[in-house]
């Protein structure tokens, strides 16, 4: 498709490592170094709706893609053009399978809703040949993936945003890890046990803003506070007891500083 094309002919001048940004992709190198401790060969691919499956290692070109719905750069408006779209990524431009990793080790996957929707052939055809593989978010039960849903009661104890709750759920997970099997009873138990205790349910009584209101916050924000982070700026209007869901927000901040 043309977006490969473009893809594939442009300098890859950028190593995925210093491509991305954001509280989760910090959360998401934290995951690889915490994987190490315990006891296992990490390493830490990324599922991009604009690359496929893609080791850290890998370098491409600047680009903005995402499955997630109501996002400026979304590729799909469907679940069923999400799943084509990252079929033919893969074909064209994924360095790999979710079959062939879980063929090699262990996998461990943090997937949002949408992304997991997208890649759901390919998680079922990695239940049929991976003995461990453990699932934090997704959406739907696959049978041979052990899935643990987002918990949003979590937040407390785990600190961060929901956009990084699920990778934060992951590496508390590895943390109980006691005998490095992914999804061992032993490991499952202890996590239980522990996330049971901590979590609380999320009271929130925020006031809603409109589209006017947010572009008007994002651009006093960024003013006094240059360089300040999409991610920062949500949780401190969040923290001032306003609301506005991410999706929004991010389309909201795009235009704000377009404009700005």
């Amino acid at each position: 498709m043309l977006w490969n094309e473009r893809v594939n002919n442009a300098p890859p001048t950028h190593a995925l490592t210093g491509l991305y940004r954001g509280d989760h992709w910090t959360q998401a190198q934290r995951l690889r170094d915490e994987a190490t401790k315990a006891g296992f060969k990490a390493e830490l691919w990324v599922a991009s709706a604009g690359l496929g499956l893609q080791p850290v290692s890998a370098s491409a070109p600047s680009y903005a893609a995402t499955f997630s719905t109501r996002h400026a750069d979304s590729v799909a408006a469907t679940t069923e053009d999400s799943a084509q779209w990252w079929g033919q990524l893969q074909e064209d431009t994924g360095r790999a399978t979710l079959q062939e990793l879980g063929k090699a080790s262990p996998v461990l996957m943090v997937l949002s809703e949408a992304y997991a929707k997208a890649m759901e052939v390919e998680l079922r055809a990695l239940a049929e040949v991976a003995p461990d593989v453990l699932l934090f978010g997704g959406v739907d039960e696959v049978a041979g993936i052990h899935r643990v849903p987002a918990d949003a009661g979590l937040r407390r104890v785990l600190g961060g945003t929901l956009t990084s709750l699920n990778v934060r759920m992951a590496t508390s997970w590895l943390q109980h890890c006691q005998d490095n099997q992914l999804t061992s009873t032993a490991t499952t138990d202890s996590w239980k046990k522990w996330a049971a205790s901590e979590s609380r349910p999320e009271i929130h009584n925020r006031q809603p803003m409109t589209d006017d209101e947010v572009i008007a916050f994002i651009r006093q924000q960024t003013a006094s506070q240059p360089g300040i982070s999409r991610t920062r700026l949500l949780r401190r209007l969040r923290d001032g007891g306003q609301a506005c869901e991410q999706s929004r927000f991010a389309n909201l901040y795009i235009k704000a500083m377009r404009v700005s």
